[in-house]
Order: C-alpha cells, then sequence, then structure tokens
C-alpha cells in the first residue's frame, strides 16, 4: 500500500513538472504566432491516447505511456522525428519560418518555467513554514563507517572543508561531495583535528546513506520515568552504561536494548560531581528520558519577504544540482552509480501525505528537470539551444537533415541514460 501511495505521488508529481514545461514551449510558441499542433501528457504512442480533445489548432490529451509528454510545434525538429512536414515549403506559422532569437525563446521557455515553478514553490514554502535548519556550528557528528574510515570520530564538529565553513548541518555530506574537499578540519574535545580526504572515495560519499547522523549527546533534559526521577535531573551527563562508553543517544541505545527489563549502572556527572547510579531499564529498552534537542535556525518571512527567499533558495539549489551532474559525468568519482529513475525518485516521497515536504520535492524535480534539459545533447533543450545559439553567431543555419540525425543520436543517448538510471534502481533494490 505504501509504494502504490509513492508511486501515485510520483505521477503526480512529474504531471505537474511536465506540464508546466511543455506550458512554458507552447506559451511562447503562442506569443510569436507559432502553430502548435498537440499538447500531451505523456505519450500517444502509436496514436493512441487515454484521452484527447481539440481547442483551437492544437489537440490536447493525455498518452498512454507515462514517460514524460511533449508540445509538437510545427515545423520543428522533435521527438516526434516527423520529417513529412519538413518536406513541404515553410509557413508563415511554423517554427522554422520565425527569427532565430524567438525561437530560441520557444526552446528556452520549457526550462524557464520550470525555474519560475520553483522560485514560486520555494516562496510559498518560505511564506507558510519559514525555512529550518541544524545550526553546524552547535552540532557534533556520529560518522557510518565510510566517515570512521575517512578519520571521522563520534563527537566531531565540523569546523571546515577545505576553506568553507558548513553552517547547515544536514548538507554535510552533500558539501564534502559537490566541493571536492580535500581536507576537513574538525574540532576533536579540545583539540583541532585535520583530515586529508581521500578523493576516491568521493563517489563512495554520494552512496553512502546518512554517512553523518547527528551525535545526540545523553545530556539530560527531563525525566519522565518515575523510577528514574530520583536518579537523574535535568542537565545530568550520562558518560557510561555497565562500563561502556553511552556519551551520545547512538551509543547507549543498543547497550539499553540488550538489558531491557533490567537495572543497570549508569556513570553520570552532575556539574563537576561524577558518580554511579543504579537505573531501571523498560522493557523497550529506554531509561524514560529525553535529551536536550538539537540548536536549530529557523527564520520566518512575511508577505513579499519570501520571494527573495525563494529566489536564493532555488539559485543555490541549481547551484548544488549542477555540481552533482559535474560529477556524474568525471567517471573518477563513480557518481554515475547514483543516477536514479522514477524508482529512487519514488523513494524520497513521504509514506503519508504532506503539503511541505511534497511541495519542497516539487521544487527540487522542478529544478532538476530544468537543469538536465539544458545539457546539450540534441534531443534535449539545451541541444536545440546550442544549434540556435550556433546559427545566431555564424548566421548559418543547421539543416533539416542534420537536425533529424542529431535528434536520432539525442534519442539513442537519452535511452541509454534511462537505461543507466533504471539499472542503478535494480541493483539498489537487490542490494
Amino acid at each position: 500500500m505504501v509504494a502504490l501511495f509513492k508511486a501515485l505521488q510520483v505521477i503526480l508529481a512529474l504531471s505537474i513538472l511536465i506540464i508546466v514545461h511543455e506550458f512554458g514551449h507552447f506559451l511562447f510558441a503562442k506569443i510569436f504566432g507559432i502553430k502548435v499542433e498537440k499538447f500531451y501528457l505523456f505519450f500517444d504512442v502509436g496514436g493512441k491516447a487515454l484521452l484527447r480533445f481539440r481547442i483551437g489548432e492544437t489537440e490536447f490529451g493525455i498518452g498512454w505511456l507515462p514517460f514524460g509528454g511533449y508540445c509538437k510545434i510545427a515545423g520543428m525538429v522533435d521527438e516526434s522525428v516527423d520529417m513529412d512536414q519538413l518536406k513541404r515549403d515553410p509557413q508563415p506559422w511554423e517554427f522554422r519560418s520565425h527569427p532565430a532569437w524567438q525561437r530560441l525563446l520557444v526552446l528556452a521557455g520549457g526550462v524557464l518555467f520550470n525555474f519560475i515553478f520553483a522560485v514560486v514553490m520555494y516562496s510559498a514554502i518560505c511564506g507558510i513554514w519559514g525555512t529550518a535548519y541544524i545550526s553546524n556550528r552547535d552540532s557534533a557528528v556520529y560518522p557510518n563507517d565510510l566517515a570512521r574510515e575517512m578519520g571521522f570520530r563520534p563527537g566531531d564538529r565540523v569546523l571546515k572543508l577545505d576553506d568553507y565553513v558548513p553552517e547547515d548541518f544536514g548538507m554535510l555530506q552533500a558539501d564534502l561531495a559537490r566541493r571536492g574537499v580535500r581536507c576537513a578540519t574538525v574540532l576533536r574535545g579540545q583539540d583541532t583535528v585535520r583530515l586529508y580526504i581521500d578523493q576516491s572515495m568521493i563517489g563512495e560519499v554520494l552512496n553512502s546513506p546518512l554517512m553523518f547522523d547527528l551525535a545526540m549527546p545523553m545530556v539530560i533534559d527531563s525525566v519522565a520515568s518515575q523510577t528514574n526521577a530520583g536518579a537523574l535531573a535535568k542537565g545530568d551527563v550520562v558518560l557510561r552504561i555497565d562500563g561502556q562508553d553511552a556519551r551520545f543517544l547512538q551509543d547507549a541505545s543498543p547497550i539499553l536494548a540488550e538489558h531491557a527489563g533490567q537495572t543497570v549502572t549508569a556513570t553520570v556527572r552532575r556539574g563537576c560531581v561524577v558518580s554511579d547510579v543504579p537505573l531501571q531499564v523498560d522493557t523497550a529498552g529506554r531509561l524514560g528520558i529525553l535529551v536536550s534537542p538539537p540548536v536549530v535556525k529557523r527564520e520566518t518571512y512575511r508577505g513579499l519577504d519570501a520571494v527573495p527567499a525563494g529566489l536564493r533558495k532555488t539559485g543555490s539549489t541549481i547551484k548544488g544540482y549542477l555540481s552533482d551532474l559535474k560529477m556524474i559525468f568525471k567517471p573518477s568519482t563513480k557518481a554515475y552509480k547514483s543516477v536514479g529513475s522514477f524508482i529512487a525518485i519514488g523513494q524520497v516521497f513521504p509514506k503519508k501525505w504532506d503539503w511541505y515536504q511534497f511541495t519542497n520535492i516539487l521544487a527540487l524535480l522542478s529544478i532538476m528537470l530544468g537543469v538536465v534539459n539544458l545539457i546539450p545533447i540534441p534531443g534535449l533543450d539545451g541541444g536545440h539551444i546550442l544549434f540556435t545559439l550556433y546559427e545566431m553567431i555564424t548566421g548559418r543555419k543547421p539543416s533539416d537533415k542534420f537536425l533529424y540525425i542529431m535528434q536520432l543520436i539525442g534519442m539513442v543517448l537519452i535511452f541509454a541514460l534511462m537505461f543507466l538510471a533504471f539499472g542503478n534502481d535494480i541493483m539498489r533494490l537487490i542490494r
């Protein structure tokens, strides 16, 4: 049932983004008087569609193959690779009959609308929920096995990644990979330690889940258990449980699970005094305490103040995703192994409906769709834009036959990328 719910969210999100993208092409085409023959969500392979209707000169519909969508513009070599229309003499309402600058705007309209949509979504998020992140300045890491192999230890506070001072704890792993960090400076106890990062491990960083968990010190915030209320008080620090290191909640949890329903001896520091106290563990392996929460930085926005915040968030997300793509095309990082398809996308959606998470994911996917479409591969908007810019600079227009061949080559490359994405997802599921 959970898988079905996530699948429905994926379909809904991608449908919205496809319509937004194709509407960008559609709108600029109509502004310049270019005929749009079809506007389809999903592909109507073989001329078969789940729904079709006509408004004016354009046929709108929903195809049966849910792998995208398209806007068929008269006189343009596109996904339909329809060469018959190009054998006729150019008509005033066709794409090929218009100036290069107008064609450029039509081609860029989809990407432009994806970015505008992301700004709208992020602005809405800032206006409704504001922004919040865990402060890296006040937080320590609890590393997984890969991070430990790189030299990180529980309780380390990351001060710098090369010369960059990270603010958002949740972005540490992404920053480490995207910035190609060679030296991490951490505070370990009272000592400053420099960790030299092996660049050959960056690929593993991209595929390692939760490389930096938030280290949760066993500093008591409140005691809910009546049994342990007399032994523990707010501000107490648990150091060890039955002689084992339990400075962090991640260390204490497995120890307590082994002693569920039993009494354990905890070494506790209260002020400057360290003493051993008996504590009762309940049958679920808990002490009935709450530890001090992390420091969360929050920002709220009023009215139009949310728009600049949405613009900044969009800009930083685009910059980050461009860094991700750069790594994918660099084989030494093995980042290509992190490429995913609809299956991977489905994993990020929540199990229950959540407007905040859905809107956030929608904005991110819109940026991803826009950036990917700018890649100068024939078949994508970026390929068409590249050829149009070449024409504007040189004054020579590529032939229709050349564009047709490039379109076929681009489609082969796109299908190869889809094959890689599905293959990676299947291997992840198997593992």
